[in-house]
């Protein structure tokens, strides 16, 4: 971790970033191994183990590894509405809709990150980034049809919109954050104390507290150390060192490792259904990020 403190290059500084891509790839099978505990309350059990896991590695350091959590408002509103809202999001959006449809639909994010920051630097969109972007929305909207068809009416719409805003969400934090590039990684660890507090806030104010069974204990502190833990401050160094076009087109080895995940444990079962919105998402990432990556 404090190898971060020291700007590298952006090929190092990319290639962590694969970690929390490999790392996000088991978010929906770890989630879904919850099964039963409320959204918030599972916010924030997990984050309170990466938490206290972060305070471990900082303790080490002593008083000079908490110096990295003095930062202005902006650092931590940002922080903490990107990573607190995407989680609230998505936990919802698994337990209201089927997993891998979900999961699909919230890996939007990559191909959007690629847009932003293609809009952020001023530059204008090149005709394959559009293509890029149409075929992603066409995925998306190959699996909400196909749903729509098989549920007769009772897809569930609310757990697809809170799949897309995660997708959103987590696009507009991550183009947002090379702004704070001076601000060690360290400084994720204070963010998910926070939404740790704020998720069980949102717990006791409207969900009744389930105790979970050693099993998805397991999958809480797994989810702690992985997903909403060390692939964090992963992500935090990589898009602010790294190459934001190049972490979108990679983060695409997500939806695709994640959901043979969730077939491999029968979670969800191997179908045309899946694969063929699966190549569109994946392919409109190759498309709109193929001459950034080659560059």
């Amino acid at each position: 971790m404090t190898a971060w403190h020291t700007p590298p290059n952006p090929h190092s500084a990319t290639a962590i970033g694969v970690i929390a891509v490999f790392l996000w790839s088991c978010l929906a099978l770890l989630t879904t191994l919850t099964a039963g505990i409320p959204p918030f309350q599972l916010l924030a059990s997990s984050f309170a183990v990466a938490f206290v896991a972060s305070l471990g590695v900082l303790g080490w350091r002593g008083r000079a590894g908490f110096r990295a959590w003095r930062q202005p408002w902006a650092v931590w509103v940002t922080g903490f509405v990107g990573i607190f809202a995407y989680h609230a999001l998505y936990f919802f959006a698994l337990k209201a809709a089927p997993a891998a449809e979900a999961s699909l639909i919230a890996y939007l994010w990559p191909l959007l990150i690629v847009l932003l920051a293609a809009l952020s630097s001023g530059e204008r969109l090149n005709p394959r980034q559009l293509l890029g972007a149409l075929l992603g929305l066409a995925g998306t909207a190959f699996i909400m049809q196909l749903r729509s068809h098989d549920a007769a009416g009772a897809a569930p719409i609310a757990g697809y919109a809170a799949a897309l805003g995660c997708a959103l969400v987590w696009s507009s934090y991550s183009v947002i954050n090379r702004r704070f590039s001076t601000v060690p990684s360290s400084f994720i660890g204070a963010i998910c104390g926070l939404v740790a507090v704020a998720g069980l806030v949102c717990h006791l104010a409207w969900e009744t507290t389930v105790q979970p069974a050693p099993s998805q204990w397991a999958a809480i502190v797994g989810l702690g150390l992985g997903p909403v833990g060390l692939a964090f401050f992963a992500w935090d160094h990589a898009t602010k060192h790294g190459s934001l076009a190049m972490l979108g087109a990679l983060s695409y080895l997500a939806p695709l490792v994640s959901t043979l995940l969730l077939i491999a444990v029968g979670q969800s079962q191997a179908s045309a259904i899946l694969i063929v919105p699966a190549l569109l998402i994946i392919s409109g990432a190759v498309i709109a990020t193929r001459r950034d990556t080659a560059s």
